[in-house]
């Protein structure tokens, strides 16, 4: 069942890698830089799995494996940021300080957008 979904976190995890470094680029910092291209594949992630979801196009096994490589994704994700060095992106520039002001007021404007995602309007009481 793992195998299943294996694909589309791959197109995933590719197209944010690719918009991070675009994101990088666009900030002129150095082109080995990759800023949250880990999260836009996790949000482009999530996404697409809705997206598939709504339109039938979802098999069970496939969700199977999609739900499998989500629910060990976080920790990897978590993993990662943990072993970045903080210091030196703090003293490295106001970029990195700025990337991470802005990254959490916009997941604090998201918040309420994605729980109501899902929803009837009979749920909403």
């Amino acid at each position: 069942m793992a195998i299943y979904g294996t694909a589309l976190l791959c197109i995933c995890v590719i197209a944010g890698m690719i918009v991070g470094k675009f994101l990088g680029a666009l900030l002129h910092l150095d082109p080995k830089v990759n800023v949250g291209g880990v999260g836009f594949a996790m949000l482009l992630l999530i996404c697409l799995t809705d997206w598939l979801r709504r339109r039938g196009a979802m098999r069970p096994p496939t969700e199977a494996g999609i739900l499998f490589w989500s629910s060990i994704y976080i920790p990897v994700v978590v993993a990662m940021a943990a072993s970045q060095d903080v210091r030196s992106a703090v003293t490295g520039g106001p970029a990195a300080i700025l990337a991470g002001v802005l990254s959490v007021l916009c997941c604090l404007a998201l918040v309420p957008v994605i729980s109501r995602m899902g929803r009837t309007d009979d749920s909403l009481d």
